[in-house]
């Protein structure tokens, strides 16, 4: 049963009544003199072209069969569209539909997705349909069309011990490829040194700029609290002995020597390492490092120095705003508590509190801005995988970054205690 006709029809009507509307008071054509072709149009001429396949519908007490034969092609997919339309549109609901591909010579993806959608419609109606018949070829391209959807692989289950022998496996590998990356930062330094015009100045004053004024807010707000509960727990206790003046020994002492650095440097790896890490990351996925390196550029020397450079150089700044802002905290809580007043307050400060106190301080953040920096930005050179990729390694840049602070820091307490004994 042949479903041509409709479709010349269907185009004789689309084009009556267009030839039916008031065109007098339109602008001018904005798509030349013929107008802009509709949709409709387009289908209605694909439906009446010439066809090379066969469509042959018959129709039994118990049963509709749907004959195929011939070369199914995207040239025949308006044609072959409008008798999987008629066909689904009959009001007849048969008890089984059975489409024979026995005599399909060829056939692409876009036809065999519409004969999909007409099993798939006879299918949500409770009516069988089978796509029956067809070279191997055919039946393979309808099994890859027809799947609905793909089972995920499972993992094999991987015990705890595994677990953490695999983590510690990767961090080891992780700490030896940093190792390996601060060996060729340091002959990328050695090598600035000799040509000094080869530095990146300008980036090492941005990177000033970024990871140091515009951490000041934060590095301020954050110290200034942890001497003010240092000074409020510690009082709790000086308070039941009478020795409400040590607050200050306590408070000054833990924050030129510790907290400072310390806690400057953990600001520093959430702000500036996983910066550091994103931009390079992204830098690396968009391939502008390689761009770099056909130019003749190092990355080493040309990225990685200044922005080394640049956080080494304003950390000890911001620590010594940090150590400032930590005693404020303790004076405020000793003055308004502990009834130990600001001036009693620094004068035990200073009778404490040595030079080499400071200065031990500000190594310790030098040092560990210069870890930072390198971490993150071996982090971020060695990423792949797309934006999935860079959120991992900007995680590992902090993760790693955090674990390194806390290992130099207790080489150096262990280290600055023996020589200070």
């Amino acid at each position: 049963m042949e479903f041509a006709s409709s479709g010349r029809q269907r185009a004789c009507l689309l084009n009556s009544s267009a030839a039916d509307l008031d065109l007098s008071d339109r602008g001018p054509p904005a798509f030349g003199e013929s107008g802009p072709e509709s949709f409709g149009d387009r289908v209605g001429r694909a439906a009446t072209a010439p066809i090379h396949f066969r469509w042959q519908l018959s129709e039994a007490p118990d049963e509709v069969l749907i004959a195929l034969g011939g070369t199914f092609s995207i040239d025949e997919a308006a044609a072959l569209w409008q008798r999987v339309s008629a066909a689904l549109e009959r009001r007849r609901r048969p008890a089984r539909v059975r489409v024979d591909m026995s005599q399909v010579e060829a056939m692409d993806g876009t036809c065999l997705a519409l004969l999909i959608h007409l099993r798939g419609e006879y299918t949500r109606r409770g009516v069988p349909c089978e796509l029956a018949g067809g070279s191997a070829e055919l039946q393979r391209l309808l099994e890859l069309h027809g799947r609905r959807r793909l089972r995920r692989l499972r993992r094999p289950p991987i015990s705890a011990v595994e677990q953490v022998g695999l983590s510690t496996v990767s961090v080891l590998r992780s700490l030896l490829s940093v190792l390996d990356f601060f060996g060729e930062f340091v002959l990328a330094a050695f090598s600035a040194l000799k040509v000094p015009r080869t530095l990146n100045l300008r980036d090492v004053a941005l990177t000033m700029e970024r990871a140091g004024a515009d951490a000041v807010p934060i590095v301020l707000l954050v110290n200034f609290l942890t001497g003010f509960v240092m000074a409020f727990q510690s009082g709790i206790q000086l308070q039941r002995f009478g020795a409400n003046i040590f607050v200050a020994d306590l408070v000054g002492l833990a924050m030129v020597r510790e907290l400072g650095p310390l806690m400057t440097a953990i600001i520093a790896c959430g702000r500036s390492g996983a910066s550091f890490a994103a931009e390079l990351g992204t830098m690396r996925v968009s391939e502008e490092v390689d761009a770099l390196r056909t130019l003749g550029i190092l990355p080493q020397r040309f990225l990685v120095l200044p922005r080394v450079l640049g956080l080494m150089l304003v950390a000890p700044a911001l620590t010594l705003l940090a150590d400032a802002i930590g005693i404020v905290g303790g004076v405020l809580v000793a003055a308004v508590k502990l009834d130990v007043t600001p001036a009693a307050f620094m004068t035990e400060l200073r009778q404490v509190m040595e030079p080499w106190d400071v200065i031990s301080g500000l190594i310790k953040s030098v040092v560990f801005s210069g870890a930072l920096a390198v971490i993150a930005c071996q982090r971020g050179l060695t990423t792949a995988g797309g934006a999935e990729g860079v959120g991992r390694q900007t995680t590992s840049a902090v993760v790693i970054g955090l674990f390194v602070l806390i290992l130099l820091d207790a080489m150096f307490t262990v280290f600055f205690g023996t020589i200070g004994s």
